[in-house]
């Protein structure tokens, strides 16, 4: 899910920073003029005036939003505000609950042990995930729990990857297995039970369709952290800062926000549905970031930061490789961000919208190839993936263009993300020059 605000960090037009590479890990990336790299100043700030738009009438809090070419930042703005009662001003560094962003990079995680052999794309999960071993299917996704017939197959790696696995979210489903997922607390980021007991629970329930046959929007990747947990020997957060955040230089990302940086993390918003105005729905420092969950969400429990997930982006626009740091083979990012799913899973609505219409789902990311049909922009290249977040987040990498763009808000919900993404989306690749 793809796609992008009165305090405008102003890229710094040093001739010395102009002729610079890019930092090592742990500081931000080189900031260039958007000339240095085939792009327009005055077009970028189009970008600006658009993500105000949206600031300006109330109907977000604030915004930020980053653009990295050939390795270097040419834009980073910060409109609005983290907090709007307490007019705390949005920042740059402002930490942001990224929810289902969480999902790319727990898909590297996984992609990360199959290439150390731990794990393979085609294997059955069973010998790391007892729990789900011989599943059953639901005869009818809506119908009975009762009502069902065994798998024809176990489910794999990649089936989990791809969102092929059979399994579901509440949200995503409907009749007595959305209500059994809710009952029995497997609601992902904010589930309250340890990973074990996830699992178990998990197993007790049927599947929604049958492994490998339909891209079903699911608790998939949440899985996947237990997979990653299970098959390295180390708890799942502890994997991730050690073998993914602290080799790409990414300080601010992680399950729990320390208490010296809470002060930087966003006040989480919806819309009243009655009134449309934001009202509170989490908020430091009593928010549930504050300390360590029981359970590490692999499908959308990270909070990060505009730069964090851009030295991310880049690593994967990097070919697995960022400031000589590898994370991945070429091969495996080549893999991961093409299209898996057959014409005639993509012709399964999602989200209420002919969302596949152009683009695919590759190994935990969407993937573009008709770029006048995919959602969003008809701009963006062919080949263009990323994903985005039930709280607005968003973020993509071109390729082609050699183009990373992150954007950042804090709303859950209320539809606002639809229009930014196209508008924010446009501006970039309308200063596009070369």
């Amino acid at each position: 899910m793809r796609r992008c605000w009165l305090v405008s960090v102003f890229l710094l037009l040093l001739s010395a920073l102009a002729c610079a590479t890019p930092q090592s890990p742990g500081g931000s990336a080189a900031v260039a003029s958007p000339e240095r790299v085939g792009m327009s100043s005055e077009r970028l700030a189009r970008l600006t005036a658009r993500m105000q738009e949206f600031e300006k009438d109330e109907r977000i809090s604030g915004v930020v939003t980053l653009v990295s070419r050939r390795g270097y930042v040419v834009h980073a703005d910060a409109l609005g505000f983290q907090d709007v009662e307490r007019q705390t001003p949005m920042r740059r560094d402002t930490l942001f609950r990224i929810a289902s962003m969480t999902k790319p990079i727990t898909s590297v995680a996984v992609l990360m042990l199959v290439e150390d052999g731990k794990l393979d794309l085609g294997e059955s999960i069973e010998p790391w995930l007892p729990e789900l071993a011989s599943p059953r299917v639901l005869r009818d996704p809506a119908g009975s729990l009762a009502r069902t017939t065994p798998s024809p197959r176990s489910i794999t790696v990649r089936d989990l990857l791809t969102h092929r696995s059979g399994l579901a979210y509440a949200f995503t489903s409907t009749g007595p297995l959305s209500k059994a997922l809710t009952g029995a607390g497997l609601l992902g980021s904010s589930s309250t039970i340890s990973p074990d007991e996830w699992m178990k629970r998990l197993g007790r329930l049927p599947l929604a369709y049958a492994p490998g046959t339909r891209w079903h929007y699911s608790l998939s990747t949440d899985v996947l952290g237990v997979l990653v947990e299970r098959a390295s020997r180390m708890p799942f957060p502890e994997f991730l800062q050690t073998r993914l955040f602290e080799p790409l230089g990414m300080h601010d990302t992680g399950f729990a926000v320390p208490a010296e940086k809470l002060d930087r993390l966003a006040t989480l918003y919806a819309l009243d549905p009655k009134s449309g105005k934001l009202v509170v729905t989490d908020r430091p420092p009593e928010s549930t970031f504050a300390k360590p969950p029981a359970f590490a969400s692999g499908g959308g429990g990270l909070v990060s930061t505009a730069d964090d997930y851009a030295r991310f982006g880049r690593m994967l626009l990097g070919k697995g490789a960022l400031d000589g740091v590898r994370i991945l083979s070429p091969r495996m990012v080549e893999r991961m961000t093409t299209n898996h799913l057959t014409e005639e899973q993509r012709k399964v609505p999602f989200l209420g919208m002919d969302f596949w219409a152009g683009q695919g789902f590759g190994l935990g990311v969407s993937v573009v190839d008709d770029p006048t049909r995919a959602i969003g922009s008809e701009l963006v290249s062919k080949g263009t993936h990323g994903w985005g977040g039930a709280h607005g987040t968003w973020y993509f990498v071109d390729p082609e263009k050699e183009l990373v763009a992150v954007m950042m808000i804090q709303l859950t919900g209320g539809g606002q993300t639809v229009p930014m993404i196209p508008a924010c989306e446009g501006a970039i690749y309308q200063a596009i020059e070369d």
